[in-house]
């Protein structure tokens, strides 16, 4: 019996990841004889019966987050971190994996540490082109750190061997499909473009607002499908109406959904996450990206510039983020088929398919 812990910030863009290494790590287990036993430790939210669909069981751990600036909340996150670790001290013990994979992101840095204090090997992955401060204090334990963009190696000072993998993409994402089939499907005309808006899984109220105040001017030109967030679409939902030309959901909450959603679209208009960047680049979509200001570290604002190096994407800055803008930047993608095949191109040469298997073999030859 193999025995391997997950943990990471309980957002889609570190439980994703992990999902799609426990897949290649099932695999390897299956060709190998082996048992093996999947477990994450942490806060799982909307995505616990993701994980238990995949056959992770998810274990509750305390999350927190440790700032390195005054806030009052500190003085709830503090207590909640040590309280956190007791947490992993008795949990941990009783599970006893071979070996401890972490995405970072708020509320690994105690499963890390206890995990530490049990001798248990580790191997870290940032997703981020500026590593977040959970990462960074891991790297210091680890035997193997992999990341996802290139810059982020200038940030970490450890001696553990370190990697360009790329991020994890889910398999089932990659399944070819016809974009008229999935314009249809989502009651759009397929012979007109569409436009999908992301904004994480959390939504972001700016975007929403900012399509929402000018949805006409976008209408008058575009047909959207518009992911707003789980915590912000029943309130949106109050005063937006679905038409036929705009839609919006909460979430894509199956990988189907989401599929479709990529398949349907002729730009992507995003935030930076890194999650999202990798989605959109192994789609072979030209985006439009709007970096979150207030990310830690400013770290969307670097995954953007890295990503329009290649060529695959166009950056607008928030404060600069005006309707004529950003639709004018659209119309010169979709008016310019050259273009438009020269960012696809581009997008898909950044893309490293192998990024979960990779890892995976990592995660097996720290066991060793």
């Amino acid at each position: 019996m193999v025995r391997i812990l997950l943990t990471g910030g309980g957002t889609g863009g570190h439980i994703y990841p992990l999902i799609a290494v426990s897949k290649k790590l099932q695999d390897y287990a299956d060709r190998g004889g082996l048992e093996i036993d999947l477990r994450y430790f942490g806060k799982a939210d909307y995505y616990a019966k993701e994980l238990e669909t995949n056959n992770i069981k998810a274990v509750y751990i305390a999350p927190s987050k440790l700032r390195r600036y005054f806030s009052l909340l500190n003085l709830v996150d503090i207590p909640k971190f040590f309280w956190s670790i007791l947490q992993g001290l008795w949990k941990v013990f009783w599970f006893m994996p071979d070996a401890v994979f972490s995405k970072g992101g708020p509320g690994a840095l105690a499963m890390i540490l206890v995990c530490r204090f049990y001798r248990i090997p580790l191997l870290i992955h940032e997703s981020d082109a500026v590593p977040g401060l959970t990462n960074r204090i891991s790297a210091r334990f680890a035997k193997k750190v992999d990341i996802a963009f290139e810059a982020a190696a200038d940030y970490f000072q450890t001696k553990a061997e370190l990697g360009v993998t790329g991020n994890p993409i889910r398999e089932e994402l990659l399944i070819p499909q016809d974009q008229a089939m999935a314009k249809r499907r989502w009651g759009f005309d397929p012979r007109k473009p569409v436009i999908l808006v992301l904004g994480g899984s959390q939504g972001s109220e700016r975007i929403n607002n900012f399509i929402s105040e000018n949805l006409e001017d976008w209408l008058n030109k575009f047909q959207l499908l518009h992911q707003v967030g789980y915590g912000k679409y029943a309130e949106y939902q109050k005063w937006m109406k679905q038409k036929s030309n705009y839609q919006f959901v909460p979430y894509f909450d199956s990988v189907k959904d989401l599929r479709d959603g990529f398949a349907a679209a002729d730009i992507i208009v995003s935030r930076a996450g890194a999650g999202a960047i990798f989605e959109i680049a192994a789609m072979g979509k030209p985006s439009i990206l709007i970096p979150l200001p207030e990310a830690a570290n400013n770290h969307q604002n670097q995954n953007a510039y890295e990503y329009v190096k290649t060529g695959a994407a166009i950056i607008i800055e928030e404060e600069n983020l005006l309707v004529n803008l950003a639709i004018n930047e659209i119309e010169k993608i979709l008016n310019n088929p050259a273009l438009l095949i020269k960012m696809s191109t581009a997008a898909k040469n950044f893309y490293k398919p192998d990024a979960a298997e990779k890892i995976a073999k990592d995660i097996i030859s720290v066991i060793k």
